[in-house]
């Protein structure tokens, strides 16, 4: 069976993006393409793509122009945009990154994305907060070199106060993921001010990240505003508007947190 033959079924399946970003050197090892799918469960107060949360498409306000967000598609139209990309993949050992929204919402897309990239020799890597059953996740794994995973907070109260869902599901998937071989675990995690920018709530995530005995890595990566004006184009409220970036020194504080409990720590992804 040809290479083209084996992946057919897969570039027929259908999917929801809302933007492909080229040259991303912050999204997973080298340079990277980052397809940004539709839906979340989640409704982070600081989420810098609202336009993300909802699958449906949307119109949003944009410079005073109406923009249509969200575009019907098939694995095979984004892989054939993404493979133009390759002797970029080549020259910096990087690859295809899922992003969205959360690309979980859209298993069997993500899986069919995912599939074609390994077929051609692309790194393949999600951004994904594991807010799914393990059954999905399960799916998409042997397809994947990195998961990039999202741990916003220890205590299940606090993340459900900011981000309206519990993380004893997304705990719970993080330990399963850190003990399939063939992927990697990265944790990062949204240094958010009010919600988990403590030094003990820093080392509370790192000390469960070295726990999940796999992780060696973890990227903490500072609020910023920079989606604000979305919520206004969504018609939305931004509830994140009194919050400041933390300062460089406090980021470099939290680092060494992460660093004394054993970890490699990075500030931005």
């Amino acid at each position: 069976m040809t290479l083209m033959e084996n992946s057919m079924d897969y570039r027929n399946v259908k999917g929801r993006i809302f933007n492909i970003q080229k040259y991303s050197v912050h999204d997973g090892p080298g340079v990277r393409t980052i397809v940004f799918l539709k839906g979340c469960r989640l409704r982070c107060r600081w989420c810098c793509n609202p336009e993300s949360q909802e699958y449906k498409i949307q119109e949003m306000m944009v410079g005073g122009k109406v923009k249509t967000v969200g575009e019907d598609t098939t694995a095979g139209e984004v892989m054939d945009d993404v493979l133009k990309d390759m002797p970029y993949f080549r020259r910096s050992e990087g690859g295809l990154t899922l992003s969205g929204g959360e690309c979980l919402c859209q298993p069997e897309f993500s899986e069919a994305l995912l599939k074609i990239a390994k077929d051609y020799g692309i790194s393949t890597a999600i951004e994904s907060t594991a807010f799914a059953s393990f059954d999905v996740i399960s799916k998409i794994l042997p397809h994947l070199d990195y998961y990039l995973m999202d741990i916003k907070h220890i205590n299940s109260e606090k993340h459900k106060e900011f981000t309206t869902q519990p993380n004893e599901l997304i705990l719970e998937n993080a330990k399963k993921i850190a003990d399939y071989k063939g992927t990697k675990l990265i944790v990062r995690v949204p240094v958010i001010p009010t919600f988990n920018d403590t030094e003990a709530e820093i080392e509370e995530i790192a000390k469960f990240a070295v726990s999940l005995g796999t992780v060696d890595e973890i990227h903490l990566l500072p609020y910023h505003r920079m989606g604000q004006d979305k919520y206004k184009g969504l018609g939305r409220e931004y509830k994140m508007g009194d919050i400041y970036t933390p300062s460089k020194e406090k980021m470099e504080k939290l680092k060494r947190v992460a660093s004394r409990v054993g970890l490699k720590a990075q500030i931005g992804g």
